[in-house]
């Protein structure tokens, strides 16, 4: 597995491990937590040293998974998570990123991720009622502390990316990104490229599209988000069908996978761009891991951008609820 530079000085593995699909998101989980435990460890063996969570996956208890199945090789491994919601009862009710929340809620996650510093701690979603600056504040204490060492953004606009990198340097900056979600292109990729940020795509296979395995035929099974974002009515997977088709005959020739090429693409976008693809199987994080290792040329990549410009992508990648949370 190769190395990337996320930052300045955070050395992680080229493709890391979204780990939320383990506790929610995407319908009954087919293994058990021991399975789960299991498939993060395969993912060490493979290379991968990069892990992803968030307090608000599950909530808590993918922080739990991820802490237990850690810790033994916790020297060796970078985890990020992520604060800034409010639960009552367990149960996500608002967004709170409060300065004495957040370092409330960071010693909380260090309990569960049975560590003592959280690697790179991410404001999950900006909360227009707390001023950005606070929050970058809050998390160079956390840093002072020895509780946190990096501090990173997700899906936040790139002025907010300048306001908190003037109060502490941000490290990463998290987004959805791949080849049917350009939406970081405009602004934020700039704004990281000019400040020295690296990028980490949530979602880059497209929440499962771009690796060819759904269709207009896919039912999703009781609680898959897929069933709340209109990307994925049956009416537009069908419309957008065209640049999967592309993908898979693109891979065929370079006997790769649509997911392999689809992560190769973004790869090759920035050398400080670290996907986190998301997976319950080792299977898939082997495949994931050889994604590194497909080559795609100038012209390649080229024909990838001109048909995704040419065949558009139909329906918003976010229920109109998620979609008043981004880009703030």
């Amino acid at each position: 597995m190769h190395t990337r530079n996320l930052g300045q000085s955070l050395e992680v593995s080229a493709i890391g491990l979204g780990c939320m699909g383990m506790s929610q998101s995407y319908g009954p989980n087919p293994g058990s937590r021991d399975d789960m435990i299991a498939v993060i460890r395969s993912a060490v063996e493979l290379g991968v040293t990069f892990f992803d969570t968030a307090e608000a996956y599950g909530p808590f208890v993918n922080e739990e998974l991820v802490g237990e199945a850690l810790q033994p090789v916790r020297d060796q491994v970078i985890i990020a998570t992520k604060f800034g919601w409010h639960f009552e009862n367990g149960k996500l009710v608002g967004l709170d990123s409060r300065p004495e929340h957040i370092k409330q809620v960071a010693d909380k996650s260090l309990q569960r991720l049975r560590t003592d510093v959280i690697d790179l701690y991410y404001q999950h979603r900006v909360d227009p009622d707390v001023a950005i600056e606070d929050v970058a504040g809050a998390v160079a204490d956390l840093v002072q502390a020895g509780k946190v060492k990096h501090f990173g953004l997700s899906e936040a606009s790139a002025s907010t990316i300048r306001r908190a990198h003037a109060i502490h340097p941000v490290t990463a900056v998290q987004s959805e990104y791949s080849l049917w979600t350009r939406d970081p292109e405009l602004e934020v990729l700039p704004t990281l490229a000019d400040l020295g940020i690296g990028f980490v795509p949530f979602s880059p296979l497209g929440k499962g599209y771009l690796t060819g395995t759904v269709d207009t035929s896919t039912t999703f099974t009781e609680g898959d988000i897929r069933t709340t974002i209109p990307r994925f009515t049956e009416q537009n997977r069908a419309a957008n069908q065209t640049l999967v088709d592309h993908v898979a005959e693109l891979a065929k020739n370079k006997s790769a996978t649509p997911g392999q090429v689809a992560l190769a693409w973004l790869l090759a976008q920035q050398p400080w761009i670290v996907p986190i693809p998301g997976t319950r199987r080792t299977s898939r994080i082997e495949e994931n891991a050889r994604s590194t290792q497909v080559p795609l040329s100038a012209d390649e990549l080229a024909d990838l951008d001109t048909l995704a410009q040419r065949v558009g992508i139909q329906g918003a990648r976010y229920n109109e609820f998620h979609l008043g949370l981004v880009g703030r």
